[in-house]
């Protein structure tokens, strides 16, 4: 056979088997409905559970053996004009900028967390980038695309699931946008 090979997507880490691995019927709602969803949209790779809850992206990027950066951070916020969910994601080793936000979505204020619980029935530190119980707006942060992974949480601080951000825009159906405070549009994203 001759000729390049073809390229080939990232592939995730594999996950190391847990001495005591529950089955899915046994993990929290939450992980269940996010492994759900990403099977029905025939994501490939499935969430994987974290013997250790990440509720930071420190706590993520350490647990994976990952760049803080590579962490998909979910940030909700509360649209003043409608109290709707909006959900930014972003990289975790950025800080979100609130004006940037408000400019594309409309005045937004802090969630508390039975805001976020309501909303989208996830606890703080487990918020997925889907299967919301009520459907936020969504922004997706450029930055993100700096990585060739990113890892999101699905939904428990202990799941998470690892994907391409090209494929986040796909599960979410939202925009890549300038999300970032000082960040700026990295050359060759969306």
């Amino acid at each position: 056979m001759s000729g390049a090979a073809l390229p080939q997507a990232p592939q995730a880490p594999q996950a190391q088997p847990a001495s005591a691995e529950l089955p899915l019927a046994e993990r929290p709602e939450g992980f269940r409905r996010v492994s759900q969803a990403l099977a029905e949209r025939g994501h490939p790779h499935a969430p994987r559970w974290l013997e250790v809850p990440a509720r930071t992206c420190a706590e993520a990027a350490q647990a994976l053996g990952v760049a803080t950066g590579q962490i998909a951070k979910s940030v909700i916020f509360r649209r003043l004009a409608d109290e709707r969910a909006v959900l930014v994601v972003a990289s975790g080793d950025r800080r979100v900028d609130t004006a940037k936000v408000a400019a594309q979505v409309g005045p937004v204020g802090r969630a508390d967390a039975a805001f976020v619980k309501a909303r989208t029935g996830f606890s703080i530190g487990g918020v997925a980038p889907l299967a919301h119980a009520q459907a936020p707006v969504v922004l997706i942060d450029r930055d993100l695309f700096r990585f060739d992974l990113v890892w999101a949480a699905a939904g428990h601080p202990n799941g998470v699931f690892c994907l391409a951000p090209a494929e986040l825009l796909a599960l979410t159906g939202a925009p890549a946008a300038d999300v970032a405070e000082g960040a700026e549009q990295a050359e060759g994203t969306p």
